[in-house]
């Protein structure tokens, strides 16, 4: 394995960086670009793991980039045409970010996670069990963990900083955070893209039960979305040839490291646990056969 295989934290000296999220680094570039840098951070429970997984940064960064060029004709997205050799000019440097560092558009991120659920597991599911509703949602009487929700349920949360944990909330709430027209539309086209990535997942044998993605506005208030796009970081991708009704499947994301995680006698508060290397062996493996599965 070479250097550039490998990068757990970026290092930029000619840009400033602007903020470090639990597995991106975004540098700012001028009045209308930054500069994000995927890693290969691995984050479960809220925790940044202390060991990276090879290349993940730039399975990420592939992946969004597929989903964001199959939704533009519901909603534009955050990427320019702009190479990253326009801002930086160390050889060295550019060989590591090629294919984790994207130039962007500058625009304000929305308070909050838009998050789409097509089928009862997670945190949904224990919610269900608790009080007979998903985030507030009403759901149909006696389904089972894992089965399919009889349509797909918009289901916001609060972004925390790195280290806290986001916190659901309704959708009235999410009115009051960005107003109401912007949040019926933000929870529109998470339901459209959703839907068409599930449909096109499942062809193709992989089960999306669900995803998380965040807008940004422009000086126009024109939304686009940002970040990433239907990753094993921010989605559950289930295989659907071990698909069983009334278990949790096993997946393709890193509900596989959380299902280690939870063997363990650890508090889930970091630092997180050293991670032994079959366990990030494993974790590579899966998101590097989504990444074949789903861009072909």
């Amino acid at each position: 394995m070479c250097d550039t295989d490998v990068l757990f934290e970026s290092n930029i000296p000619d840009l400033e960086l602007l903020a470090k999220g639990k597995v991106r680094d975004i540098y700012d570039l001028n009045d209308n670009h930054l500069l994000i840098v995927t890693t290969d951070r691995l984050s479960a429970y809220d925790v940044v793991m202390s060991e990276p997984v090879p290349n993940k940064g730039r399975i990420l960064t592939g992946i969004s980039n597929f989903w964001f060029k199959m939704m533009e004709d519901i909603i534009p997205n955050h990427l320019t045409d702009i190479a990253i050799e326009k801002y930086i000019h160390d050889k060295n440097l550019i060989k590591q970010l090629d294919g984790r560092a994207i130039v962007v558009k500058k625009l304000k991120p929305l308070p909050i996670e838009a998050v789409a659920r097509g089928y009862l597991i997670g945190s949904g599911w224990r919610d269900y069990q608790k009080t007979g509703t998903v985030c507030g949602i009403s759901i149909q009487k006696n389904l089972q963990q894992a089965q399919k929700l009889p349509k797909t349920i918009f289901t916001p949360a609060t972004k925390a900083a790195s280290g806290d944990h986001d916190e659901n909330i309704d959708f009235t709430v999410t009115c009051q955070l960005i107003g109401e027209d912007l949040a019926e539309s933000v929870r529109d086209i998470t339901t459209r893209i959703y839907e068409r990535a599930a449909h096109y997942a499942n062809a193709r044998g992989i089960i999306i039960a669900d995803t998380k993605f965040e807008f940004g506005l422009d000086e126009d208030n024109n939304l686009f979305i940002i970040d990433e796009m239907l990753t094993p970081d921010s989605s559950r991708f289930w295989p659907k040839s071990d698909y069983v009704l009334g278990t949790s499947p096993p997946s393709y994301d890193k509900q596989f490291l959380r299902d280690y995680l939870d063997t363990l006698t650890w508090n889930k508060q970091s630092p997180g646990p050293k991670l032994p290397k079959t366990i990030l062996e494993k974790t590579y493996a899966k998101y590097q056969q989504a990444y074949d599965i789903l861009t072909n």
